[in-house]
């Protein structure tokens, strides 16, 4: 009991580490790609706030994993390096033995994060979704230009001649006015200001000494010119302020595993009553009474000839639209029943990757010896990129249907798995020691005199 609390505490800190610093990563990397849609847009801070924290789950789901790894490989080398592993062995405790508690603990990891994936992820990554796509809507701010007419302004083009953009003051001002389609407005102006409303969904100009042209687009012979010293034009900003969202549809990544579920019966239903038509309809067109052939036939004349041909004719065609199109629907059906297949077994396959890379971590840290985030990163990299060709290449090829979405979804943790339990029985019957020495021979030769002058 001591011995398995001890190794259970000595994963505790690798494990934070690890998920910190790979959290930072893809934190990072995300902010980097997606700065440009954030930038310039005056948002408000808890808006920027709320968005990464939604995406913060989905790293979170593709870190435990890989933080697992790492602590297995960081604990064991540890073990290893410091001889702990050989005098546990020589107490007559097996390497399975040493290794139960840290089992355990990969599967109630696994079993959190199978609850963490299926309640609480797919809400934040529709909220993730949807505060996305409202901030992409957001157009920064009003952008004029002297001498260019601008548009952004739905139903309005605006030409400005000079613009102070510290006093907001502009000059020689012509506005083409749309809102009503049957006439043609267009007014302008010496000078004027230009200022958001205070609840910011309202573009507002306060013009001085201007003019007003109003023709009618049906009667061109109406016309009428006002003359003003003062004139306010209020317009539509919504464009450029931020209105979030408040629902929309779910997709597969955005539902639990018991909706998709639900989802994929109720798309078997229906395909279920696509067979049904689609046999009705093949009944009807190529085994119906043949009676009336039958009359045909016994009338030998070139008019009934003619006619019986184009009959065929119309009903080899209906009845090749029929086949084309259930073909269609039968197939939608199967990509979409895949489609939801292989998400609802992603969820269970992402928390089992926990406890496969505990099998290997294990005995990987202890053939290593070497218990530094280093050497433990590296190993850790190499094998997650195995898991994750595996992983991306199966959910491909599910899709599509080449293979099952259960194969696709597990055949990572299946490979994966059967390694670590190879290296777990190899650890146990003997020693191994796993040596970085043959990197020096890729090393030149000129590196290593330098090395050694230094």
């Amino acid at each position: 009991m001591i011995i398995h609390k001890y190794i259970l505490r000595s994963h505790i800190a690798p494990f934070l580490y690890s998920a910190a610093t790979m959290m930072g990563v893809l934190l990072l990397q995300f902010l980097m790609k997606f700065a440009n849609r954030l930038v310039g847009k005056g948002l408000d801070t808890w808006l920027i706030i709320q968005l990464i924290a939604y995406n913060l789950s989905w790293m979170l789901t593709l870190v435990i994993p890989m933080a697992t790894l790492v602590s297995a490989l960081m604990t064991y080398g540890s073990l290893s390096q410091n001889n702990e592993v050989t005098i546990i062995k020589s107490s007559g405790t097996s390497l399975y033995r040493m290794m139960s508690a840290s089992f355990i603990a990969s599967i109630i990891i696994a079993y959190l994060l199978f609850l963490f994936n299926n309640e609480i992820l797919p809400d934040t990554n529709h909220q993730a979704k949807i505060l996305m796509s409202d901030i992409s809507r957001k157009k920064p701010t009003l952008s004029l230009e002297p001498g260019f007419f601008s548009q952004e302004v739905s139903n309005y083009a605006i030409l400005v001649r000079e613009i102070d953009e510290q006093k907001n003051e502009i000059k020689q001002v012509t506005i083409y006015d749309y809102t009503d389609p049957s006439k043609i407005n267009v007014v302008t102006a010496e000078k004027g200001i230009i200022f958001f409303s205070y609840d910011q969904k309202n573009l507002i100009m306060d013009l001085r000494n201007g003019e007003i042209h109003e023709s009618d687009v049906k009667d061109t012979g109406l016309y009428r010119k006002l003359v003003f010293e003062k004139h306010r034009i209020s317009m539509d900003a919504a464009q450029f302020t931020f209105s979030q969202s408040q629902g929309g549809l779910r997709g597969e990544r955005e539902l639990s595993v018991e909706k998709m579920r639900a989802i994929v019966d109720s798309i078997k239903l229906n395909r279920k009553q696509y067979i049904t038509d689609f046999e009705k309809e093949v009944n009807k067109y190529f085994f119906k009474d043949t009676a009336n052939a039958t009359v045909y036939s016994t009338v030998n004349t070139r008019q009934t000839d003619a006619l019986i041909y184009v009959r065929i004719q119309d009903r080899i065609k209906t009845a090749k639209n029929i086949i084309i199109s259930n073909i269609k629907r039968f197939e939608w059906s199967d990509r979409q029943i895949e489609k939801f297949e292989v998400e609802i077994y992603k969820k269970y396959a992402i928390p089992a990757a926990c406890i496969v890379f505990m099998l290997i971590g294990a005995p990987l840290g202890i053939m290593v010896k070497k218990g530094g985030f280093g050497v433990a990163a590296s190993i850790s990299l190499f094998f997650y990129l195995i898991y994750w060709t595996f992983l991306i290449g199966g959910e491909k090829l599910a899709e599509r249907g080449v293979f099952s979405p259960i194969i696709g979804m597990w055949a990572a943790n299946i490979f994966l798995g059967i390694i670590g339990i190879f290296l777990l029985i190899k650890t146990n019957r003997e020693t191994i020691t796993i040596k970085f020495t043959f990197l020096k021979k890729l090393v030149p030769k000129r590196m290593k005199y330098n090395s050694n002058e230094i």
